[in-house]
């Protein structure tokens, strides 16, 4: 890889060639993709960037750690809009603020990001069958991202995904494995069965190359800024590789000279669910807590990624802010009825967490704010209908359909 230099365990330091297969460091730990700065400095810039055509998390190609030879996947992923949110800014007292919505990729998440690298290095590894373990986000999006350049999959999610990601992962032709417990025992099953098939693996926690296709959200979103760095950029937190990536590819850009300073983390989780904010506030060890919050998708009792997400917290001198089911369905209404987004519970928990911040005064009202919205709400429609309520109802009658807007205060 032109760009590339190796990778590098985040607990002891120890560096590793980047083959295609990397997986995690003999000592556990989790890698990190190093660049050479200098060399993406000479070969692209603001320039060559604005002049691109390709409007794809490709178009960062100098960023990211693939062979030169290598093929983009089928789908289009990236490139999702950001919306400049002005009703939305003035409902939470803002300077500025953007909503950065990643529901409209592919398979209707962020995860497309890290599912395309997925495909590309296996593609490089040679293999044509690839497994991961998820909540629902990740697992249709390698079904889908898969299925378009021809591979096969294996993916295992806990009982309680939504019926609506299964339903994409059964359209995508996926080996669906619905695991009858918590996403702790989801993993471990997803984990012995990769071992023992030899299957690629996709489990963001071990493969050091997903996070690389995450970050490229963050590359956007300071393209789509004209590198103008906001105060701070609000996103959901599960597993804590959404977050790694986020900060990853900030880090990248500051150090190839693309943006002079960097912004504020702002990580969301579930009051019913949040082990890395926990570690963080404390100062501890992470400890496994129970997954109690609707926001399926960040239901993540034991991470397996947090040394990078707590680093990208503590780093960017980021904020931690858990928010109540009730709040992150708030959010969705909010984000909807003031920016025409529909996201996910857990897709809306960064803005849920950001409204929070602002009513208690946390956050400047002289701020920019970025916020993501990880995953589209038709993921999960249930949940979307009981807090948005049922539709007004009435049969062919004039006179019934204007007594039913009286005894609603509609008209």
């Amino acid at each position: 890889m032109k760009y590339v230099t190796g990778a590098r365990c985040v607990k002891c330091g120890k560096r590793y060639d980047a083959v295609p297969d990397l997986t995690n460091c003999e000592c556990g730990g989790i890698l990190d993709i190093e660049y050479d700065y200098e060399h993406i400095r000479a070969d692209v810039n603001k320039d060559t960037l604005r002049d691109r055509k390709l409007f794809s998390m490709w178009r960062y190609r100098e960023f990211l750690p693939v062979e030169e030879d290598t093929k983009e996947p089928p789908l289009r992923v990236g490139w999702s809009p950001l919306y400049d949110a002005e009703r939305l800014r003035e409902k939470l007292s803002l300077k500025k603020l953007y909503v950065k919505d990643d529901g409209v990729n592919p398979t209707a998440s962020l995860k497309d990001r890290a599912s395309s690298m997925a495909v590309a290095k296996a593609f490089e590894a040679g293999q044509d069958t690839i497994a991961c373990s998820s909540t629902g986000n990740a697992a249709s999006s390698l079904a889908g991202n898969a299925a378009a350049a021809g591979m096969k999959t294996y993916i295992f999610v806990p009982e309680r995904a939504p019926k609506g990601k299964v339903a994409q992962l059964l359209t995508f032709g996926a080996n669906v494995i619905s695991v009858q417990g918590n996403y702790e025992e989801t993993f471990e099953l997803s984990k012995a069965a990769i071992d023992e098939y030899g299957w690629y693996n996709r489990n963001a926690a071990i493969n050091p190359y997903l996070s690389e296709g995450k970050k490229t959200v963050s590359l956007e979103i300071m393209e789509q800024l004209n590198w103008s760095v906001p105060d701070f950029i609000a996103i959901s937190v599960g597993d804590g590789c959404t977050i790694a990536g986020l900060w990853k590819g900030l880090k990248d850009l500051k150090e190839a000279g693309f943006i002079d300073r960097l912004p504020r983390l702002i990580s969301a989780q579930a009051a019913g669910c949040f082990p890395i904010n926990r570690a963080v506030r404390e100062n501890k060890a992470l400890a496994p807590m129970e997954e109690n919050t609707i926001a399926d998708s960040i239901a993540v009792g034991v991470p397996r990624n947090p040394d990078k997400a707590m680093a990208a917290i503590r780093e960017s001198d980021g904020i931690t802010v858990e928010v109540t089911d009730e709040e992150i369905m708030a959010a969705q209404k909010l984000l909807g009825r003031y920016a025409g987004v529909f996201g996910e519970p857990a897709g809306v928990t960064g803005t849920a967490g950001l409204k929070k911040l602002c009513e208690e005064g946390i956050i400047d009202k002289n701020s920019t704010v970025v916020s993501v919205v990880t995953g589209n709400g038709l993921k999960d429609v249930e949940n979307a209908i009981k807090y948005a309520g049922e539709p007004l109802k009435c049969r062919n009658d004039m006179n019934e359909l204007k007594e039913e807007f009286k005894k609603r205060g509609i008209i």
